[in-house]
């Protein structure tokens, strides 16, 4: 008699949690190009995950009784994982705010290209940030360490477990937005009080000697000396985006680790 393959109902329950969790968190992580995927890859590699988290599965717990418990438990589950996805987010974008916020004074900003991942016109600078930070993403095995994370949050908070009132996702990510925020204002700083200075020097010098006509030149010089300093301080990205990745995981530890 051929054997049958039975899987219990309460094990394909806790499947669907941990899909929801994963599947909430990957709509938002920083994965290169997981964005222009189609929703067929996203979903085999949301279905991976939870199958190979199948070790840091909970014990199988007891289905709710009516519908609305359902959905509010899946509900649950799937903003958990946004809020994570969320937090790791915020890593990729304050390198993409840092270079905004000089690229807009260096100039930088009249030159709009395609961006690959969200199709609208964007800065150079800004796509250019935006690669090499998926670029230091890999490099770095920060892939990996999203995977501890989801067993992490598997083992501190099972899935279905009723969440605990301090376990706020909101307060979580406004705090880790307002350290991702503070790094971006620091990495630009240094550029924007370069450019400060080359358009005082340009003014002090025009006001000297108003014959000179240093408007053409003021767009050129900054651009150029932009670069210079883009070039000189670019063996510190690595470290700033190491640094900031840390603080990341810190905080989405600290936060999951909440409720135990």
């Amino acid at each position: 008699m051929p054997a049958e393959l039975v899987f219990p109902l309460s094990t394909v329950w806790s499947f669907l949690l941990v899909v929801a969790r994963i599947g909430g968190a990957i709509s938002f992580l920083p994965l290169p190009g997981l964005r222009q995927a189609v929703a067929p890859v996203r979903a085999w590699l949301t279905i991976s995950l939870a199958i190979a988290l199948r070790p840091a599965w909970p014990p199988s717990s007891t289905m709710p009784q009516s519908i609305w418990s359902f959905a509010l438990v899946i509900l649950s589950e799937a903003a958990l994982g946004i809020a994570i996805g969320v937090a790791l987010l915020l890593l990729n974008e304050a390198f993409v705010l840092a270079s905004q916020i000089f690229g807009l004074q260096a100039g930088y900003g009249y030159a709009a290209t395609i961006d690959p991942t969200t199709e609208a016109d964007t800065s150079v600078l800004q796509i250019l940030t935006h690669l090499v930070a998926g670029l230091m993403f890999f490099a770095m095995g920060l892939d990996r360490q999203i995977v501890r994370a989801f067993a992490w949050s598997l083992q501190t908070l099972p899935p279905g477990t009723p969440v605990s009132p301090s376990l706020d996702g909101f307060s979580m990510v406004k705090q880790l937005g307002t350290v991702m925020f503070s790094t971006a204002v620091r990495m630009a700083l240094p550029v924007v009080a370069i450019l400060v200075l080359i358009d005082l020097a340009l003014a002090l010098l025009g006001r000297i000697n108003a014959q000179l006509q240093l408007i053409s030149l003021a767009f050129p010089a900054k651009m150029l000396v932009s670069m210079v300093v883009l070039a000189a301080t670019a063996g510190l990205l690595p470290v700033l985006y190491r640094d900031a990745a840390t603080t990341a995981f810190r905080w989405v530890r600290l936060w999951l680790g909440a409720s135990g």
